[in-house]
């Protein structure tokens, strides 16, 4: 299974290298103009999904309590530890499982029901973020071929994983996947041919740390869903909530927040280069974002991290021809960046690899952005002050 994941590393960080500075070029506004109807945003599609986990997982719990006796090894001793933590001692949950009438119809809750809403949760999420950057730019992807080869890319990983798994239900799940790998990216490519929004993050040091924050609090609510949900672990849902609510109410006061921000009058070199990067990374990161993220634990860790500094790599060069700043303050704020990140990986306890990743992230970009808008505003104020 290894080489079958690292060829999907590179085929799909090709693929995406090829593809994505067209849909990331500047597009014209929403299709539908002015009289188009409102649709789903992508946040709200992945608050949707997500209410769906934790209803199968309410329901996998009644099936296992019901049909086994609340004993998941039937289906545990196929997949790897740390999965099926149930909330098996839950009295709401007993009392639903004394009172269901079939439970014997809930068997497509094990893995079937998730096989297929793995996807669209992964997709939106990922369409969320790009969506808060620049409302364009998700208009752009939903509308090339980033969109449907990135939903065959993830499936294909899904599915090598599931192969890897091999388990009563894995053909099951790879049927259930081909579905969903048709349909999701249909769904999602609707909905932004609906979307009249024109909303994009500003070049200034709110903004761009308003998007860090906004993307930090999802990130943090995806990984509470992953531990808790994905892996079937609804038995961990009260040690995680105090994570969970936080991080909804940063979100949404962030959000709110980004709703108020103004442009800037004439933002700075190094922010604007930011800006840029941020832009070509998701759109180059969109197709591999998969591949590159099971590369590391199902293929060849190495050859996943080059892949990730390519992407980033490219999308550095991208910007810097749109955006070029100085490179001695861009230097300086890369410097400052890197040492935080390196700090946060070091200060981060030992948990799953993307919990440490998220911090080295969030610390680099805040400390950039912060680092950047003193390097502009100094730079601004020299270039006014009298010689």
């Amino acid at each position: 299974m290894n080489a079958f994941v690292d060829a999907l590393v590179v085929l799909s960080v090709v693929v995406g290298l090829a593809l994505a500075p067209r849909a990331a070029a500047r597009r014209p506004g929403p299709s539908g103009g002015r009289t188009a109807r409102p649709a789903l945003s992508p946040l709200a599609v992945l608050a949707v999904v997500t209410g769906l986990v934790y209803v199968n997982q309410v329901l996998f719990t009644v099936y296992v309590l019901r049909v086994h006796g609340g004993d998941p090894s039937f289906v545990a001793r196929y997949l790897p530890e740390g999965w099926f933590d149930l909330a098996s001692g839950s009295a709401v949950l007993c009392g639903l499982a004394d009172g269901f009438p079939t439970p014997g119809l809930l068997a497509p809750s094990v893995l079937r029901v998730q096989a297929f809403l793995e996807l669209p949760f992964v997709l939106s999420a990922f369409a969320t973020v790009v969506r808060w950057l620049d409302a364009g730019l998700y208009r752009g992807i939903a509308r090339s071929a980033l969109l449907p080869l990135a939903s065959l890319s993830y499936t294909a990983v899904f599915c090598l994983v599931e192969w890897g798994l091999r388990n009563p239900y894995t053909v099951d799940d790879i049927v259930v996947r081909g579905v969903s790998a048709v349909l999701t990216p249909c769904l999602l490519r609707w909905l932004a041919a609906r979307d009249t929004g024109a909303s994009r993050t500003p070049a200034s040091v709110p903004g761009l740390l308003v998007f860090i924050g906004s993307l930090g609090a999802l990130g943090a609510l995806v990984l509470v869903v992953y531990d808790t949900a994905l892996l079937y672990n609804l038995g961990r849902v009260a040690e995680r909530l105090p994570v969970a609510a936080v991080a909804v109410v940063a979100l949404a006061g962030l959000r709110r927040a980004a709703a108020r921000l103004p442009d800037p009058v004439a933002p700075g070199p190094t922010l604007t280069f930011a800006l840029h990067a941020l832009r070509h990374w998701l759109a180059l990161f969109f197709l591999p974002a998969l591949a590159i993220r099971y590369g590391v634990m199902f293929g060849t860790p190495q050859l996943a991290a080059a892949a990730g500094v390519a992407v980033a790599v490219a999308a550095t060069v991208l910007a810097w021809r749109e955006a070029a700043p100085d490179a001695k303050r861009l230097g300086l704020a890369v410097l400052a960046a890197a040492c935080a990140a390196r700090a946060a990986t070091w200060a981060t306890p030992a948990s799953y690899y993307e919990v440490t990743l998220l911090a080295a992230m969030a610390a680099f970009l805040v400390t950039g952005v912060v680092v950047g808008g003193l390097v502009d505003a100094l730079s601004r104020q020299s270039a006014v002050t009298p010689q």
